[in-house]
């Protein structure tokens, strides 16, 4: 009889120890929109010849405005070990409607969305390999996109070092088919390579990084020169600093590009600079003020693009740049004043006001933009919310041809997340 209770108590100390190694959660993140201007894509210039100067003539006035509803459902399981931590992650990004009534199938959105094993070599450095996503300091140029449905995610190798304050990043990872070595990357900045170092030092009131970034582009077109083997390499370097030594803190990032993106496109010293400055007026209100600029486009050059960041979090909430857009334009200068403060403790508001203006060549005001944001923690639950008005200016470049911009540009969102966790 002892000896079965001592297996007993053996079997559930096993159970125990191995469920305290093992966790499996989920996210449910439904997202409904109104939206009347977003994510607005006018291009000036032709997407890949400097030289044409013909315009998008396809209607500036853009769609009607619509309701948009969709969601983020995912299931994420992690084992951590002694010498290692896996973890996977599959979601499916559906939109309310996109599958008809008793279907027998799916949208076909299901994917493996993070697949990764974290290996440990000593107390300081491991290996990271797999599908997994890349976010740093304030996520301006490697971003995990959190705020889109579908996030972004990279398959690489990463080996990690971190010491006394320090730490250092080192990833790689080349990108193929899976039949040659033809990879077409004509499309969001996909590549056929990467890597990447990135430094990192924290101090009592300074946080300080380093990154540089290379990427290589393949061109798949087979009218192209080289079919499958023409390249171009994007060099991406600079720093991100965070220092707050009390009320007052700052951040900033300075960045250059150089090189040639997709189809061998010049990109000559571009580059990026902000700077923003938060005076904490007390433990629950904060007042702001920013700058950045962004290069455009020269006669020789395109401007500079933040490729992998969450592009979603700078310059509007509208996304009406660098958001899958405004690639080849007169860059960006944006002049932004923020107010953000805590009610009851859980509920959070904030509201951003921004001016744009273009960076180079004509150097328009482009208008301006005003985001509202809202939330609210519950106890196991969380729900935001927004409205956001743009204010298109006049001086905005308007082709012959292309209708007038519409009187009001407004998007309005409400979203809430449940993150359950099973085990």
């Amino acid at each position: 009889m002892k000896i079965k209770f001592t297996l007993i108590a053996l079997l559930l100390l096993a159970t125990s120890s191995v469920m305290a190694q093992f966790s499996f959660s989920g996210e449910f993140r439904p997202r409904s929109e109104y939206r009347d201007g977003f994510n607005y894509k006018y291009q000036p210039k032709d997407a890949t010849d400097l030289t044409k100067g013909s315009v998008n003539t396809a209607g500036r006035e853009g769609t009607p405005a619509y309701i948009h509803t969709d969601a983020r459902v995912a299931l994420g399981a992690t084992y951590a070990a002694e010498t290692y931590t896996a973890h996977i992650k599959v979601q499916e990004v559906f939109t309310f409607g996109d599958r008809p009534q008793i279907s027998a199938t799916g949208n076909g959105k299901i994917r493996m969305q993070e697949a990764w094993a974290d290996i440990k070599f000593s107390k300081l450095t491991s290996f990271k390999l797999g599908r997994q996503p890349l976010s740093y300091d304030d996520q301006r140029i490697l971003g995990g996109l959190g705020w889109a449905q579908q996030a972004r995610t990279h398959d690489v190798g990463i080996v990690k070092y971190a010491n006394n304050g320090y730490s250092l990043d080192f990833g790689a990872g080349y990108n193929g088919d899976g039949t040659d070595n033809v990879y077409n990357t004509a499309a969001l900045f996909s590549y056929k390579s990467i890597s990447f170092l990135r430094v990192n030092k924290k101090y009592n009131t300074l946080n300080m990084s380093v990154l540089a970034l290379y990427n290589v582009f393949q061109d798949g077109d087979p009218a192209s020169k080289g079919y499958g083997n023409a390249k171009s390499g994007l060099f991406t370097g600079g720093i991100h600093f965070d220092y707050k030594p009390g009320a007052l803190s700052f951040s900033g990032n300075a960045f250059i590009q150089d090189g040639e993106r997709i189809g061998e496109v010049a990109v000559e010293a571009a580059y990026l600079a902000s700077l923003d400055v938060n005076f904490k007026a007390t433990e629950k209100t904060v007042f702001g003020i920013g700058a950045e600029v962004i290069s455009g486009k020269t006669d020789t050059s395109v401007g500079f693009f933040p490729l992998y960041g969450t592009n979603h979090k700078f310059n509007g909430l509208m996304d009406r740049f660098y958001v899958g857009n405004h690639a080849n334009a007169n860059g960006l200068v944006d002049l932004n004043i923020t107010a953000a403060t805590k009610i009851f403790k859980t509920y959070g508001l904030k509201i951003k006001g921004h001016m744009f203006s273009e960076q180079s060549q004509t150097k328009n005001s482009l208008g301006q933009e005003i985001d509202l944001v809202f939330s609210k923690k519950f106890k196991e639950f969380s729900l935001a919310g927004g409205y956001s008005q743009f204010f298109e200016s006049d001086d905005f470049p308007n082709p012959v041809g292309n209708p007038p911009a519409k009187s009001t540009q407004n998007w309005a969102w409400l979203m809430l997340t449940i993150k359950p966790k099973f085990l």
